[in-house]
């Protein structure tokens, strides 16, 4: 039986780094994907680890970036974007190769922006702003409701603006496991992608039909792992 490409689901302004790190370290790999693009790879890997952003990056880009890094330091979940970078840091450990299978950030933004009506660009760039004042408690609170039922958010996503759904999740989806599939095809047989835990469903299902199997560990399984112990402090 062929085995199954590992699909792990992250989330930006989440420590997950010792379950993370356990697993990719544990299991026997070929190799490690992450859901980044060159540009962000390198603005990641960066000594100010993603800190500061080009001043040419979109409008939408830079917002998101300035809400996950106050997030992440509310939160405690240190810079956004560490899961990747701790998957790329034990790839090198174990020297694995590494790919990056998501499409370039600023193609993903200019095609949505295309795609979006008037009124749904305006709606987005204001739940952008908007969200920069949001308490921690209540994304928090979304979190853990996302962590019950993953699936209700993203129907509730595609409800909102299919468009968004379709952009942000469902094209990259297909682009995605069409890069994994290559990989499989020249020879990395045993591999383990991190993504975001929105993906990982449709990630699944666009591998199924490509005739790749995948074993799912989801952000909510990886979150508990993290969790105090019974009667610890």
């Amino acid at each position: 039986m062929e085995t199954p490409v590992l699909l792990l689901g992250s989330a930006h302004v989440v420590d997950l780094s010792g379950p993370l790190r356990r697993i990719l370290s544990e299991r026997v790999l070929d190799a490690i994907a992450v859901e980044l693009d060159a540009e962000r790879a390198q603005s990641l890997m960066s000594p100010d680890g993603g800190g500061r952003r080009s001043g040419g990056s979109p409008l939408f880009a830079r917002l998101w970036g300035v809400l996950q890094r106050r997030l992440g330091s509310e939160i405690g979940a240190g810079v956004p974007g560490a899961e990747m970078k701790l998957a790329i840091a034990v790839a090198q450990e174990r020297s694995l190769p590494v790919f990056l299978i998501d499409d370039p950030i600023r193609t993903t933004l200019a095609n949505l922006v295309r795609s979006l009506s008037f009124k749904e660009r305006v709606t987005l760039l204001a739940s952008g702003v908007v969200g920069l004042f949001l308490p921690s408690r209540v994304v928090t609170r979304e979190m853990d409701r996302y962590s019950e039922s993953p699936s209700e958010y993203t129907e509730e996503l595609r409800r909102a603006s299919p468009t968004m759904a379709r952009v942000l999740l469902d094209d990259r989806n297909e682009h995605m496991a069409d890069r994994l599939t290559g990989l499989r095809h020249q020879g990395y047989g045993r591999m383990a992608a991190v993504v975001g835990d929105a993906h990982l469903e449709g990630l699944r299902a666009a591998l199924a039909r490509r005739g790749l199997p995948s074993e799912v560990v989801r952000f909510s399984e990886l979150r508990a792992a993290t969790a105090p112990s019974p009667g610890s402090s």
